[in-house]
Order: structure tokens, then sequence, then C-alpha cells
């Protein structure tokens, strides 16, 4: 039994079960909005995890084929994005301002209301992830020294937390330029995933945040968490 549950074909086939079910449940539920499919996924995944008593750095190895296809697949939003490059140039400036407070207001506030609830010196590290999607996320916590499993669940909940979000707060924004790339910089790959389903404009509009969004961070928070400590 202990070499089942450490079992990397096991983990990977339960993960891609669970994302399955997830959309199933979400279905049979009436595809409630404020319980997308990602969140039941994640429900069923994290008590088969505390259930079978498996430690993250496990279940990490089982999916580290998905992880990888991760980043694949935020390198193949350049599809879309090529696609919609005539109107990405008309909208450069307002894009621009808004990606440089976005990423900072992101990043920042979360790294503020960490430090104020007096969170250990890791987790506001960790918390200081949230804004960037996953595989840059990783990256950015290994650089910073942020735990690696703390960071990836704090950028998960927090991408749910803001698709959930914006469907109330988007209800009366007519443009699907600013929707997309609303969701792209707030919620990044759950965002982007929310943003395809409204339109393939909103869709390559929101990979255009979620991708600058990444790159900027990555560029700016490292020195900034550096100056921090010092």
């Amino acid at each position: 039994m202990e070499n089942l549950l450490h079992s990397p074909l096991l983990w990977m086939t339960l993960t891609l079960v669970a994302y399955q079910a997830g959309f199933w449940l979400h279905r049979l539920c009436g595809e409630p909005v404020l319980l997308p499919p990602m969140l039941w996924s994640l429900v069923l995944l994290i008590t088969v995890v505390v259930v079978g008593k498996v430690d993250y750095q496990t279940y990490f190895q089982g999916n580290a084929f998905i992880h990888f296809l991760l980043g694949t697949s935020t390198v193949a939003l350049a599809v879309p994005l090529y696609q919609s490059l005539p109107r990405m140039k008309t909208a450069a400036i307002p894009l621009s301002i808004t990606l440089v407070v976005g990423s900072v207001l992101g990043a920042g506030v979360a790294l503020a209301l960490a430090s104020m609830a007096q969170l250990s010196h890791s987790s506001v590290l960790a918390f200081a992830t949230r804004a960037v999607t996953t595989p840059m996320a990783l990256g950015i916590a290994e650089k910073i020294h942020a735990p690696l499993a703390l960071a990836s669940a704090i950028v998960i909940i927090s991408g749910l937390v803001g698709a959930i979000a914006a469907e109330p707060l988007l209800k009366f924004v007519r443009n699907d330029i600013a929707k997309g790339f609303a969701l792209g910089l707030a919620a990044h790959g759950v965002g982007t995933a929310r943003a395809l389903q409204i339109s393939p404009t909103a869709g390559a509009f929101a990979a255009l945040g979620m991708s600058l969004n990444g790159l900027l961070t990555a560029l700016w928070l490292p020195s900034m968490i550096r100056w921090w400590l010092s």
C-alpha cells in the first residue's frame, strides 16, 4: 500500500480524474458561478491527499509531467495573442498603464496584508507570488526562498477567488478587452480559462495580461524582496 501511495502514475491519474470529475459535478449542480469546476477538483484532491497522509513533495513528483505542460500551455496562448495583435497595438498605452498598476498592487497588497497579519516570514514570502500564474510563481518562489507548496496553493486559491469575483465585478463591463485583461491580471490561469468562455478576444487579452504580468513581476519582485529584507 505504501508503495502504491508513492507511485507517480497514481497521483497523475488521480489529478486527471479529479479534474474531469470537477466538470461533471459542476454540470450536475446546475453550473453554479460560485462553485467553478476547479474548486470541485481541488476539494476532491485535497481530501484524497489528506486521507492518504501523502506529503506535497510526493504528490508534486507524481505530477511532474502535468507541471511541465503548464509551461507549454502558457506559451501556446501566444496563438490567440498573435491573432489579436492589431487590437493590441491600438490599446497599447492603457494596457501598459493597467499592467504596471496591476503588477505592483497584485504582489504589493498581498505582501503588505500578509505582513500586517503577522504571518511567518516564509508565509509572507509565499504571498508575494500570489499575482502570477503557477509556473512563474514557482520560479519566483525559488528565487526568494519561499515554500513552493504554500506558494502554489496561494496562487491556485487566489485564481479561483478572482475568477468567482469577476462575475459580479465585471457584469457591467461591455468591453471584452477590458474584461479579459483584468481577468488575466487578477486571476492568472483560472481567470484566463474563464475569459476564454466569454469570447476569443477576452481570452487573448487575458493571456496577454497573465503573461506580461508574470514577466514584469519576475523582474521587479525578487529585487524588492531583497531590499525589503535588508
